[in-house]
């Protein structure tokens, strides 16, 4: 039995933890921006492949508390690293420090790799090794004196789908994208429409939960490469992923006033697999009408921090306050993505918009109620980055 720990940004984890059990992981633990679980070592591959909103997927070999460094040294060399990195293996350490006696990072650094030497040197009879091979990325954390520490089996974050080469201004990273498409509740039924796609990273996340396409098929992780995991593993669970693929047609729209971000994300569709689901358009937002009876608009506004600065933005705000109170009740979803000042036109957009249709709003903005002119009826905390945000929620929510 294997233990597994995936962090994720603060506000997602019950998502994370949702993501787990339905892969059917024993002894699933929800804490702050963190999950753990049981499994077999099969379910390193199902994990890295499958989950949509968590950040990485770590091994973990030991947990122990430590107040000092001896206490670190000690509980990390009495780990058996001989039995997963090989004599010729990299195995650069990483971590972090909260609330703990042991604050320096750097320091903790060097501690653990020291007491990792120590312990491979009396298992392989050398006195340094070449770090030649195979990377073995070493992760630990310490919160509030507790070490967790492991390997890291995704190399880059599972946000780095593969699909996404190229970005525009202030990406919205893929694991959040899928966050707030399935707080939407959407699975493929209403149409999405995304009028402010950038590069496209809403209505591809949206394609892929649509079709339940598993998103790490189309990358590699630094845990194929490890000699004590078999091959057959991430073939067996790339195999039942795609097994479980739906195939029917999907409603889903992305405009941007901007060509060149058309273009780019037309590419990032084709090389996610799913530009068969996904119409993108170099569309004006004052142009935009669906009439479709039910449906879901997510998107991703700026806001002081990202593309403009906090006058800009309370004036944007006010200008979709208004615009809302001339709209009928029941919005299905909006968590707004790249506006710039083409949100200046909203208002003539919605108007002939059904009543069916909801409203969520994501933004890092403290006044934003104020300046939107009426008070969400639920409100959830989410980060974008080290970006702390509300998901404004309007509506039957």
């Amino acid at each position: 039995m294997a233990t597994y720990m995936i962090p994720c940004l603060l506000g997602l984890e019950k998502l994370v933890g949702d993501e787990v059990k339905r892969l059917g992981l024993k002894n699933v633990r929800v804490e702050n921006g963190r999950i753990f679980c049981d499994g077999a070592p099969d379910d390193c591959a199902r994990l890295n492949i499958n989950l949509r909103c968590g950040a990485r997927v770590l091994l973990v070999l030991g947990t122990f508390p430590a107040g000092d460094f001896d206490a670190l040294f000690e509980g990390t060399r009495a780990l058996a690293w001989e039995q997963f990195i090989p004599r010729e293996g990299r195995f650069p350490v990483k971590g972090h420090c909260l609330n703990s006696a042991l604050h320096s990072v750097p320091a903790c650094q060097s501690i653990v790799k020291k007491a990792m030497v120590e312990r491979l040197k009396s298992q392989y009879g050398l006195e340094q090794f070449p770090e030649t091979g195979v990377k073995y990325q070493v992760r630990f954390s310490i919160f509030k004196d507790q070490v967790v520490i492991g390997l890291d089996s995704s190399g880059e974050g599972l946000y780095k789908r593969g699909y996404r080469a190229h970005g525009v201004d202030a990406p919205l990273r893929e694991t959040l994208a899928a966050a707030m498409v399935l707080l939407s509740r959407y699975r493929g039924r209403d149409p999405l429409c995304d009028p402010f796609c950038g590069s496209g990273t809403i209505p591809i996340e949206a394609a892929l939960i649509a079709k339940n396409r598993a998103p790490g098929l189309d990358r590699s992780f630094d845990a194929q490469r490890w000699a004590f995991l078999s091959q057959r593993v991430w073939l067996h669970a790339a195999e039942e992923a795609m097994d479980k693929e739906f195939h029917g047609k999907y409603d889903i729209w992305g405009g941007d006033i901007d060509p060149r971000a058309i273009e780019i994300a037309r590419s990032n569709a084709m090389k996610a697999g799913v530009e068969d689901c996904i119409r993108f358009e170099v569309a004006d937002m004052r142009d935009f009408r669906r009439d479709n009876q039910y449906g879901q608009l997510v998107t991703n506004p700026p806001y002081g921090e990202r593309l403009m600065d906090r006058a800009a933005a309370e004036t944007l705000y006010r200008e979709l306050g208004r615009v809302w109170q001339h709209l009928p009740d029941g919005w299905r979803t909006l968590v707004l993505r790249e506006a710039e000042e083409l949100y200046r036109a909203f208002g003539k957009a919605w108007t002939k918009f059904p009543e069916t249709w909801k409203l969520y709003l994501l933004s890092s903005h403290t006044e934003f109620e104020r300046t939107f002119g009426r008070p969400a009826d639920k409100k959830r905390k989410l980060y974008n980055g080290m970006l702390k945000c509300d998901l404004f929620m309007y509506g039957n929510v």
